[in-house]
């Protein structure tokens, strides 16, 4: 197959929908297919001759200087996708390219696949014309271009019962994205002694994501505040960057915990397999994640996880299995992860079964899952779209 990939954020651009467009793609080319990426231009690539990816002009928003958004020239995707013969097209967006991939494949005649990878009526507050718009619009809007697709792939089973309570009446398959084990448990466990002096004998919390508002870390600061009274060597280690950074700093120092909070900053995609093999357990407050892939990768270097059970959470972690879900309040968050931390029998069961989860969740076989419903849907065989849709 060839398929074209549409999204508005790709590297050199670091998130989930960056990482998981590279894993599918990865995996999909060992398969034998050909993937073709249509996606911004960034300063860093401008010039550079990249095979198989055709970037669109673009400009840097004001609220994130990192992001650029693409200018949606349809007449250029049809120019560069006229020479290729896609088979297929797949957005990862609902806005700029998303909307050209899914007019693009009108165009050619060929299938439309939307991966539904964020709660986007949780993040308006990045978004330049948010209050022009509601969050129950941004909900149907989004519900309105799943149904313009052929196909919706969701990362678990509590988004995909979501969108379809939202109206969405299109074939919806959850395929989350997978990773890679091996690099995980590979990872330094030395990494946070040696590059930020933590000693080997703390313990550890470790959160690995976007400093941003819609991760809740102002939560989990006030539970470690909690957990820092009873467990007097453990420290919180943030991994990440994000527009909150400074406000969350100055946080720790008003709760008193300014010298156990450590900032790491945006780290290398190949030395964060250290930060997870050094720590002990991973905290995880977000409620708005579809999946939450961090929480599979600490899985896969054997960390047991606390998170609020919220959508992507709910789906990855086994409660009391792989690690806890919180419901209550930052006192139940630091209650229960005081739990492992002075329980090493239970630390370490939870750790064998996170180490399993992430087993079955391995990119290799995830990307079988998509291939397998790209054919049906190239082939056009619905009732085997609906029927994987109904496995789960």
């Amino acid at each position: 197959m060839r398929i074209g990939v549409f999204s508005d954020s790709y590297r050199p651009y670091v998130s989930g929908v960056v990482l998981s467009i590279e894993t599918f793609s990865r995996e999909l080319a060992h398969l034998g297919h050909e993937i073709f990426v249509f996606a911004p231009e960034y300063p860093q690539v401008k010039g550079e001759r990249e095979p198989h990816i055709f970037r669109f002009p673009s400009f840097h928003t004001p609220i994130n200087p990192e992001f650029y958004i693409a200018l949606p020239f349809l007449w250029a995707a049809r120019k560069y996708a006229s020479g290729i013969g896609l088979d297929l097209v797949h957005v990862h967006s609902p806005f700029m390219l998303g909307q050209v991939g899914v007019n693009l494949a009108r165009y050619l005649n060929i299938p439309a696949v939307f991966t539904y990878h964020t709660l986007y009526d949780q993040y308006m507050h990045y978004a330049p014309l948010a209050g022009q718009i509601t969050k129950k619009g941004m909900v149907k809007y989004a519900s309105n271009f799943c149904n313009r697709c052929d196909l919706v792939i969701t990362p678990t089973e509590v988004i995909k019962e979501m969108i379809q309570g939202h109206g969405v009446k299109k074939p919806v398959i959850a395929i989350p994205t997978g990773v890679y084990p091996e690099r995980f448990q590979a990872g330094d466990p030395g990494f946070l002694n040696k590059n930020f002096g933590i000693s080997q004998d703390t313990k550890v919390l470790l959160f690995v994501g976007r400093i941003g508002k819609e991760k809740n870390l102002s939560f989990l600061l006030r539970a470690f505040a909690l957990i820092a009274e009873q467990e007097r060597d453990a420290v919180l280690v943030l991994v990440g960057s994000g527009p909150e950074e400074t406000v969350l700093h100055y946080s720790a120092m008003d709760l008193g915990i300014g010298e156990r909070v450590i900032f790491t900053g945006k780290l290398p995609p190949e030395t964060v397999a250290g930060a997870y093999r050094s720590a002990d357990i991973f905290v995880f407050p977000s409620v708005t994640e579809t999946q939450g892939l961090v929480l599979v990768e600490a899985m896969a270097a054997g960390l047991p996880v606390v998170a609020k059970a919220a959508y992507g959470s709910l789906a990855m972690v086994e409660d009391g299995i792989t690690g806890f879900l919180c419901q209550g309040e930052e006192d139940e968050f630091a209650e229960k992860t005081l739990s492992i931390l002075s329980d090493p029998e239970l630390k370490l069961r939870m750790s064998e079964s996170a180490l399993r989860k992430a087993e079955e969740l391995a990119a290799d076989k995830m990307a079988l899952r998509l291939e397998s419903a790209y054919l049906a849907l190239i082939n056009g065989n619905h009732d085997k779209l609906w029927q994987m849709g109904e496995e789960g």
